[in-house]
């Protein structure tokens, strides 16, 4: 079966873990940065297929993920519930771990004490998203399909605008959320750009 975009399953949490590994450093392999290949969907993935599963959809190649887009409606109660039903689990798990590569820590501090969105961003932009694409899935139009099954799902459920995070390096998918409508909406650490829905 030629791509096509679907609702994620269940069955495609090793795909998740796996694209954003992949995908992890500025949309590039991120596998000689962390230590374990699980630690970036453990944050930028994974949690929104248990927590958000309707604001989940993949690009399926002949029945296997290589693209994903996740998002919430309401970036406070889904942060919420993570501090209630996913970090303390993670916590437990995780104990005692240490960094043992470049980015691990990025991971297993927001672990130890989970961060929160920008609520200047949150405010004005109330609900988010995260996209991230494999090669076969980086041309064609796809991560445009993915963003508009996305932006009509959180629509849907009533966000008025959403914002999404980038590197400031990576001048590639900018330009690509630029071109979809995207503005600046707040530069400190990162990038944070928003669009009304």
């Amino acid at each position: 079966m030629p791509l096509h975009i679907r609702p994620a399953r269940q069955d495609d949490r090793a795909a998740l873990f796996n694209i954003c590994l992949l995908t992890a450093d500025s949309g590039t392999d991120a596998s000689a940065l962390f230590s374990d290949p699980d630690y970036p969907g453990l944050v930028w993935s994974v949690p929104y297929l248990d927590f958000a599963p309707e604001h989940a959809f993949v690009v399926d190649d002949d029945g296997e993920a290589v693209g994903y887009i996740v998002g919430t409606p309401d970036t406070t109660a889904f942060e919420a519930r993570l501090d209630a039903e996913w970090w303390p689990q993670l916590a437990k798990q995780y104990a005692g771990r240490t960094a043992k590569a470049p980015f691990d820590a990025k991971v297993l501090d927001r672990i130890a004490a989970p961060a929160h969105s920008h609520p200047g961003v949150v405010a004005t932009h109330p609900a988010h998203l995260h996209i991230n694409l494999l090669p076969p899935a980086q041309s064609g139009g796809w991560g445009r399909k993915l963003i508009e099954a996305e932006l009509a799902s959180l629509r849907q459920a009533g966000a008025r605008a959403v914002h999404l995070g980038v590197s400031p390096t990576n001048t590639r998918a900018i330009g690509f959320y630029h071109h979809l409508g995207f503005e600046e909406i707040e530069r400190s650490e990162g990038l944070h750009l928003g669009k009304a829905l």
